[in-house]
């Protein structure tokens, strides 16, 4: 790690139930996201994790009849952990609020904010959600219907609430409207997208109160340092996990070489939380904001949002069983804009695999090493003088490449994943109208046929070179399948070590290189179910 390092982040996920694929689209985005900034040679942080306390989660340990720390050990290890793997996420760091890290990091962030005036004791009487664990103003209370019918509901989410007293520690979340409000003017792209950053604003301007951010009538929480009747209230001490997990407290050099973090990734139903809430305390605690919070769109399943209560939820093996990992992390960053809501069907997945991966992609590279098999036996061959034609590809690769990095830059990977299949389809083009089956009739018995159709292979072979190294952080798999069948790391090294900066320079696989046939990368499915 450096000073420069690139810290990313996702939420950390609440463990009262399984993972959903909504958990996974965000964990997936911040792997390309951070997988392409590794293959454009920076230093990169990648943190994901577990919220672990609060009630919720208490009640849901005494429903299973056990501790709330069995309750969680056994669904991170047997479910959370598992996601990772099951999507080939590259996180570099898992923090759990249960560890010893974060809970001596939250103490020392605790004890700044009461050395700085920041928090005082008062008493705190309203509407609590212990589904959102989130207190809920009056103004957004009101009656339930249908099933919620007798009981009240948050206008935030659909939540039952509850009405509770207690004593609490608030934090002076009131002093900082303007400081906020200032930060945000000065600082466009904290908050994206625009939709975002703009619902914000006006949360802001209607005005912040003082947050209650302690509770005091259970204990399955981090205690308050000064104060050993109170825990923190598990948001604010969820949203420390940021700094908790980069040292805060505990590793000064750490902290030092990673914060302030580059992106937070978020739901856009948590981004008030990380938008206001976390910066505020940031400020108050004198430590540097984020660099930006970005907010992403909900998933759409039938046209609703997915929930566990609508029985809508999905979970990614679901997915990765049928289509496999490559297949999962594709569509989520080709099918849906990030930042957007986004509606997924199992048709559209299964339409998309087979027109744009077994198709598009996969059969390009099967056509061009089986070629280069039967006329060559297995030997790329030297390209001779390029024409019209292949200097339209090499202008394509670089252009698509350029605007790719660039679209990875502004976090938008549907846009990246976009101008990469530019090169796809450019080359698939390109040896539909090359026809190099035609050519190879005369490379016999005539020279200038065998030249051509020479260069006709070495531009298709440079070219699904160039797709490896691109595609690297969104299908890590089919990626190195490819690379290796190209013959190109005895040459050009690992695929992990190709740079996207120098990636479209032509004629870096080596002619004598052995190109074999892959496997299909995307064989075809036949599938019969829905979602």
């Amino acid at each position: 790690m450096s000073a420069e390092t690139f810290y990313v982040t996702t939420p950390i996920f609440y463990v009262n139930d399984a993972p959903h694929i909504g958990h996974g689209y965000t964990t997936v985005m911040g792997d390309i996201l951070t997988r392409w900034h590794r293959q454009r040679g920076e230093s990169v942080w990648y943190l994901t994790g577990t919220d672990e306390h609060g009630q919720k989660v208490l009640r849901k340990a005494e429903l299973n009849g056990v501790s709330p720390q069995e309750w969680v050990d056994k669904l991170v290890d047997d479910e959370w952990r598992p996601m990772l793997e099951t999507l080939d996420i590259a996180n570099d760091d898992y923090i759990r609020t249960t560890d010893q890290r974060h809970i001596d990091g939250s103490k020392a962030f605790w004890q700044a904010l009461y050395e700085r005036d920041a928090v005082y004791k008062g008493s705190f009487e309203g509407h609590y959600s212990v589904g959102s664990e989130e207190f809920v103003g009056e103004d957004d209370v009101v009656d339930g219907e249908g099933d919620d019918e007798g009981f009240k509901v948050s206008k935030l989410d659909g939540s039952r609430v509850e009405y509770m007293s207690e004593e609490n520690y608030f934090f002076r979340l009131g002093d900082y409207q303007q400081k906020l409000l200032d930060f945000y003017e000065a600082n466009p792209t904290f908050i994206q997208p625009e939709s975002a950053r703009n619902e914000v604003i006006s949360f802001v301007s209607r005005g912040l109160r003082d947050l209650s951010i302690s509770r005091s009538t259970f204990d399955w929480g981090i205690g308050v340092p000064w104060d050993d009747e109170h825990v923190m209230y598990v948001w604010i001490e969820a949203l420390l996990n940021y700094v908790t997990a980069a040292g805060y407290g505990v590793d000064d050099e750490r902290f030092a070489q990673l914060w302030p973090a580059n992106i937070h990734i978020v739901g856009k139903d948590i981004a008030r939380f990380h938008a206001v809430i976390w910066p505020a305390m940031l400020m108050a605690a004198g430590q540097p904001v984020p660099h930006q919070v970005f907010a992403h769109g909900w998933l759409l399943v039938g046209g609703q949002k997915m929930s566990k209560s609508k029985a809508n939820g999905i979970r990614p093996d679901e997915i990765v069983d049928t289509f496999g990992s490559d297949a999962y992390r594709y569509y989520f960053a080709r099918a849906l804009t990030f930042g957007s809501d986004g509606s997924i069907s199992w048709e559209d997945i299964s339409a998309r695999y087979h027109a744009e991966l077994a198709n598009g992609f996969g059969n390009l590279a099967s056509r061009v090493a089986a070629m280069i098999g039967k006329y060559f036996d297995g030997t790329l061959p030297a390209a001779a003088e390029l024409t019209d034609a292949e200097l339209t590809v090499t202008d394509t690769v670089a252009e698509a490449v350029r605007a790719a990095d660039e679209a990875i830059e502004a976090v938008a990977p549907q846009d990246a994943l976009a101008s990469i299949w530019r090169i796809v389809d450019e080359l698939n083009g390109y040896i539909t109208d090359q026809a190099p089956w035609k050519v190879a009739k005369d490379a016999a018995t005539d020279e200038a046929a065998a030249a051509r159709l020479a260069t006709i292979l070495n531009t298709t072979a440079e070219g699904l070179r160039v797709l490896a190294v691109v595609l690297n952080p969104v299908m890590p798999k089919a990626s190195a399948v490819l690379w290796e069948s190209l013959g190109a790391e005895p040459a050009l090294g690992a695929l992990a070590d190709q740079r996207i900066d120098a990636v479209a320079a032509w004629g870096q696989l080596a002619a004598g290189s052995i190109i074999t046939k892959p496997s299909s990368l995307f064989p075809r499915i036949e599938t019969t179910e829905t979602a």
